[in-house]
């Protein structure tokens, strides 16, 4: 099962948050793609038009090449480049599990993908059958 991690890790907890998904689905034998441990380092170049294109396509590949996306989400409108990947993701039939990790949901977010999860259930869920797991939280 390869599995691409979509998550933002700017500030503290998001960050602590991404490892700890990283370490849970690494430890269960998975093939994960984590952004954040696959930066595109140019220190010459960074934040310039080539290293942005070259993260895009980076990650565009990679979610490509996964079996299902595994988005940490914080409710509301969250991170604008991890809701890309969800939508991304969707529209081109790879199934999306979103671990809620905030107080509510965009109905785009939980609708558009296959099951909705918390951290604690990202250690059990089965990626092989992908049972599926409604949204029952605040919505907007």
């Amino acid at each position: 099962m390869k599995i691409y991690l979509a998550s933002p890790f700017f500030d503290d907890n998001e960050l602590e948050n991404v490892k700890k998904a990283e370490q849970i689905l690494m430890s269960r034998g998975y093939e994960v793609f984590s952004p954040r441990l696959n930066e595109v380092r140019n220190e010459e170049n960074i934040n310039s038009p080539a290293w942005s294109k070259e993260t895009f396509s980076n990650d565009k590949q990679h979610i490509d090449w996964a079996d299902v996306v595994v988005m940490l989400y914080y409710g509301g409108y969250s991170d604008s480049g991890t809701a890309w990947e969800c939508g991304y993701a969707f529209g081109t039939n790879t199934p999306v599990l979103v671990v809620h990790l905030g107080e509510d949901s965009n109905l785009m977010i939980h609708e558009g993908c296959h099951s909705n999860i918390s951290m604690d259930e990202l250690s059990s869920y089965d990626f092989n059958s992908m049972p599926r797991a409604p949204y029952t939280g605040k919505m907007f």
